[in-house]
């Protein structure tokens, strides 16, 4: 590179630039075309309750009628109800039981003090009562199959063959137990205590749910159901122009919407859709790139920027195609308006605006209800973006998101009410997946934190930050330097309420206020507002030495915020302040003690460059009115107003302020905002 002059390389690196910016552009574009759902899209737009203005529809083939999810709920649940649930026969219950109530009744027997003649009548009648009880079948009970009642039909298998009964005709334990009872009640001569409390133990259950037997069968009547009642054929017309869309209507459209998707999916040639994609991609992407150049040519030419504006479209419309791909229940579980607060806090309101619609447009093609859906995220981005104009406070990101939530619903209500034509028949289950978006949408808190570390941006948030003057800088600087420090306290208010009024980053031109004098922070007592009274350093100095000293401050406060890590916004302000300006108390000095020396104008000049913004040249002049009119003796109307047009005048012919972006207009404006509160800080009373 050292071959070529500096022109050369900077016209080289302008096009290296635009290269890398190209390549971005399509990086951006082939990742999102790479992810979208590679299908035709459906040329019909169509909603229930809605007036049908194409021409009329005819069917260009036969195609079925799907069944709507509410017909497919009710056939779901009556197959559902029709299935007996299985039971499995154990015959090996019976025999075991048997054995230990034979067991059982010898021990207890012995212990129960009856008469031993009645002996082989008691095991008998236990027997005969187990063995009646298990070849009629013990069972529990579930709830899941009690639909109309406590019992229901079964299907009981036992050797490998099948018998439907009721539950009625079987037995529970407890029924079993009442029908032991009520035969013991007959046979007067027995204990019925003593057989009851014996055979209560060994009534166990012979009949087992078989739970996978049951949810196959289950599964194979599901999967045997039909999805569709009835045909549309070829030729017949499904909606004629000016109709209303019913219900009836809708579920046509909606059938022949499938025809047409799985009839293109076999049939289309893909590589026109993906040639389609690519248009449309290409043109949102060109058209943002456009914007750019023509309104915000300072983002333009920041590759950093334009890097980060496209990784956040990407991302949104990727997220939104893996959850096409990945079929998520409801489209709007998607955070869309995190999009048009990131740019907004980042960057502005219009480019905030500008982004939020191209998503939108694209996202459009690839969404079922497209004019619905841009209705949603539309109206809703511009309520997230109207409602952090102005970010002063982080409670302004929950009233943000209950703002998006209102207009979600404002929204929902407005269309459910179209559709359905009733508030009843609204179900609120649908507006979940709102609920959730603007929950989600509270991310964007976080990810504009990781973007400023990464990007190197300095967001409304950081600046909020940064004018806490709790902040170590500034506790030094008030520490160190106090005159300083109420100097800089004084600049910011004037410098922001004029650029409030005005128009601009009044948190920006703030923060960069408090920190534009850091750099006397080394040497304090070099500058007048710091030292106390009868002792002054310059005296000891020549007048170069001393116009060194107050020059070296400017350089020393851009060191001193780049170790502190400031943001480089705020480090512009520390570089501008004074422009390309002379000292002039000590250049003057020197011309009036040695007018027969040359001198050299660059020693007593500061280094510069000049305000290139709205902010840093409204400070300017905030800094050297206030400066300036700490040293009035009578701070009257007359003298402030004469200082602060004699300042401003002095500035604008010295042309620090051509690169500033301000007109006359707004200059005259700052200068009656000076005017009036220099007043007000003096206690100047105007004569009325």
């Amino acid at each position: 590179m050292a071959l070529f002059n500096s022109s050369r390389q900077k016209a080289l690196m302008r096009k290296f630039a635009i290269n890398i910016k190209f390549l971005m552009m399509f990086t951006a574009v082939i990742v999102i075309i790479f992810t979208l759902p590679k299908q035709a899209k459906f040329r019909y737009e169509y909603g229930k309750g809605r007036i049908w203005n194409q021409k009329d529809l005819v069917s260009p083939y036969n195609f079925a009628i799907l069944k709507t999810n509410a017909e497919l709920d009710a056939d779901k649940d009556a197959a559902l109800r029709s299935i007996s649930p299985i039971y499995e026969y154990d015959p090996q219950i019976e025999k075991q039981e048997l054995e230990n109530f034979k067991n059982d009744f010898e021990i207890k027997w012995h212990n129960a003090s009856l008469n031993e003649k009645q002996k082989d009548v008691y095991q008998r009648l236990g027997v005969n009562l187990l063995a009646a009880i298990y070849q009629k079948g013990v069972l529990a009970l579930n709830k899941r199959f009690q639909h109309g009642g406590e019992n229901y039909e079964v299907t009981i298998l036992q050797n490998k063959v099948a018998q439907n009964k009721n539950t009625s005709e079987l037995f529970t334990r407890e029924r079993a137990l009442g029908y032991c009872d009520q035969v013991l009640t007959q046979h007067k001569e027995t204990d019925k205590s003593f057989l009851i409390g014996l055979l209560q133990d060994h009534i166990q259950y012979n009949l087992n749910y078989d739970n996978p037997l049951t949810l196959q069968l289950e599964k194979e009547t599901l999967d045997g159901l039909s999805q569709t009642r009835g045909m549309v054929q070829k030729g017949e017309l499904i909606v004629a122009k000016g109709s209303v869309i019913n219900q009836d209507v809708y579920q046509k459209l909606e059938s022949y919407k499938k025809a047409f998707e799985d009839n293109v999916h076999v049939t289309g040639d893909k590589t026109m859709v993906l040639l389609g994609q690519f248009l449309l991609v290409f043109l949102i992407i060109t058209l943002l790139i456009v914007f750019l150049f023509l309104f915000r040519r300072d983002i333009y030419n920041d590759n950093r920027l334009v890097g980060l504006i496209l990784l956040v479209i990407t991302s949104m419309l990727v997220t939104l195609s893996w959850a096409i791909r990945f079929q998520l229940p409801n489209l709007y579980y998607i955070p869309y308006c995190i999009v048009p607060i990131i740019i907004r806090i980042l960057f502005d309101t219009r480019l905030a605006l500008n982004i939020h619609l191209l998503v939108v447009l694209i996202a459009g093609f690839f969404v079922p209800n497209s004019f619905e859906f841009a209705f949603y995220e539309l109206t809703a981005g511009m309520v997230s973006i109207y409602s952090i104009k102005n970010l002063i406070r982080r409670e302004q990101f929950l009233i943000s998101a209950l703002l998006i939530a209102s207009c979600y619903l404002v929204s929902f209500l407005g269309i459910s009410f179209i559709r359905e034509g009733s508030f009843s028949s609204i179900d609120w289950n649908d507006f979940l997946p709102f609920v959730v978006s603007v929950l989600l949408t509270l991310l964007a808190y976080p990810l504009i934190y990781a973007f400023e570390k990464v990007f190197g941006i300095t967001s409304d948030i950081t600046l909020i930050e940064l004018t806490n003057t709790n902040s170590s800088i500034l506790r030094d600087l008030a520490f160190n330097a106090p005159g300083t420090f109420q100097h800089s306290l004084q600049v910011a208010n004037l410098a922001e309420t004029a650029i409030y009024t005005i128009g601009g980053n009044a948190l920006l031109v703030r923060a960069g206020a408090l920190y534009h004098d850091i750099g006397k922070i080394e040497n304090p007592q070099y500058f007048i507002e710091n030292q106390n009274q009868g002792f002054n350093p310059h005296d000891k100095l020549s007048y170069e030495e001393s116009a060194r000293v107050i020059i070296r401050h400017v350089q020393k406060g851009v060191e001193l915020a780049r170790k502190k890590n400031l943001p480089e916004i705020i480090v512009d302000f520390i570089r501008t302040h004074h422009g390309n300006t002379r000292v002039d108390f000590f250049y003057q000095s020197f011309l009036k003690n040695f007018p027969e020396k040359l001198v050299d104008e660059n020693i007593f000049k500061y280094p510069g460059p000049i305000p290139f913004s709205k902010e840093t040249g409204v400070l300017m002049l905030a800094d050297s009115v206030e400066a300036a009119s700490r040293a009035l003796k009578e701070p009257n109307f007359k003298s402030i107003n004469d200082l602060v047009d004699r300042l401003v005048n002095y500035k604008l012919e010295q042309g620090q302020l051509k690169n500033s972006n301000i007109t006359l207009k707004e200059i005259e404006t700052v200068k009656s905002i000076f005017k009036k509160m220099l007043m007000s800080i003096y206690h100047v009373r105007i004569d009325y």
